[in-house]
């Protein structure tokens, strides 16, 4: 049995989605990037922290996963408030950015440890938008301050790549590693 090493009901419902047979088992990792270190590296190292937390016997496979949002140079996690919000937002207006998915399968001394970037368009959104997308509270728990699959959708007119990464988790890239562990 898969173990998911994260509290996420975005990622819970998508591995259930996809008919994966899974626990919950998550673990406080503290989530602060060091300096200079890229998006990338910081997505895969926290996936691998989160995973490496949960897991209780080398005979488990353990998932973990860590998602974030890059305009620019700019890393955008989840916001802290409303003001850190409506700053987030008004970055994505009208531009593409990147979201990075890093994951970790853990199991039998063996890691895998990937990340999937996917870009996303937003439309240009006017002050009332944001304030009132920020108003319905779905930004604050979000990496980036939105919710593709959620209120938020109106303003993403394309993407390229993965939409199950923007949402939290790369279910095929999972998939594909799991094949790769359990063979």
């Amino acid at each position: 049995m898969l173990i998911l090493a994260s509290q996420s009901p975005r990622r819970r419902e998508l591995l259930h989605l996809a008919g994966f047979d899974f626990m919950v088992r998550a673990r406080p990792v503290e989530e602060i990037r060091a300096a200079g270190e890229a998006p990338e590296d910081y997505v895969r190292r926290l996936a691998r922290e989160k995973a490496a937390a949960s897991q209780e016997s080398p005979d488990e496979i353990v998932l973990g996963a860590d998602t974030t949002v890059v305009v620019d140079h700019h890393v955008l996690e989840k916001p802290v408030n409303h003001d850190d919000a409506r700053r987030m937002l008004r970055l994505l207006s009208g531009r593409e950015h990147t979201v990075l998915t890093g994951i970790a399968l853990l199991h039998r001394g063996q890691s895998i440890i990937d990340v999937e970037s996917t870009r996303v368009h937003f439309v240009a959104m006017s002050e009332a938008e944001i304030d009132r997308y920020i108003s319905s509270g779905e930004p604050m728990d979000k990496a980036g301050a939105y919710a593709i699959q959620g209120l938020a959708s109106k303003f993403i007119d394309r993407i390229e790549g993965c939409y199950f990464n923007v949402v939290g988790l790369p279910i095929s890239l999972v998939y594909f590693h799991l094949k790769k562990l359990t063979k």
